[in-house]
């Protein structure tokens, strides 16, 4: 079965609220916190978590907003059909001409995604500021199976992390497959694990001449 809410297209309704709400939300940064792309990241994301249930409307049966900072999601809800949807915000200032940000580790999702009521979304909020004045200029909220893997990249941290490539370029495919979506997560991660090794390789055989070197000097610090 498939999410009725993101199937038929109805997370864009969500989308399109956010927007208009933040837009019409007085001015909520101070000539201190207009300036920092991090604290006016926070502001929006508060404002998101204090009302995305009532978004959501009568497809809301429970929700959340109290994750700790390294949880997979910053808010949670279960849909009418049973479905769980963790939800990761981001917010990208436009003034910044690259933001390559994590979303999450390949193993956690594939672990998440052994069941098919599990849902990973990304809300993506591009804004700019003037003074104080925060204007939300698009809104991008999907499943991370809608995100097409043109726009993604797998950073070297733990198991790796799938990472939007440029926060300024993202494409959506509105209706993909979660399974072809993921059996192309296993093949990026098949062509990137053998690259890791190599790079491994060469970094255990600087170390070797690194040793080699110590070795053969004179312990003059004893």
């Amino acid at each position: 079965m498939k999410s009725t809410f993101f199937y038929d297209a109805h997370y864009r309704n969500v989308a399109d609220s956010i927007k208009h709400y933040i837009n019409s939300v007085p001015d909520f940064l101070s000539k201190q916190t207009a300036g920092s792309p991090r604290a006016a990241g926070d502001a929006i994301e508060n404002l998101v978590a204090e009302k995305f249930d009532s978004f959501l409307g009568n497809w809301c049966q429970k929700y959340s907003a109290n994750f700790a900072r390294r949880a997979m999601a910053d808010v949670a809800f279960q849909d009418k059909e049973d479905f769980y949807c963790v939800i990761d915000v981001k917010t990208h200032n436009e003034k910044t001409h690259f933001n390559m940000p994590n979303l999450t580790s390949v193993e956690r999702l594939s672990r998440f995604y052994e069941d098919d009521k599990n849902v990973f979304a990304l809300l993506l909020l591009k804004y700019s500021v003037i003074e104080n004045t925060v204007t939300v200029n698009e809104v991008k909220f999907a499943p991370i199976e809608f995100l097409d893997w043109e726009c993604l990249t797998v950073g070297a941290l733990g198991w790796g992390q799938i990472q939007i490539r440029n926060s300024n370029n993202i494409t959506l495919n509105h209706g993909y497959s979660r399974k072809k979506w993921m059996i192309t997560l296993c093949q990026t991660m098949l062509d990137f694990y053998p690259k890791e090794i190599r790079k491994i390789h060469e970094r255990m055989n600087r170390f070797e001449e690194v040793k080699s070197y110590w070795e053969q000097r004179e312990d003059i610090w004893t």
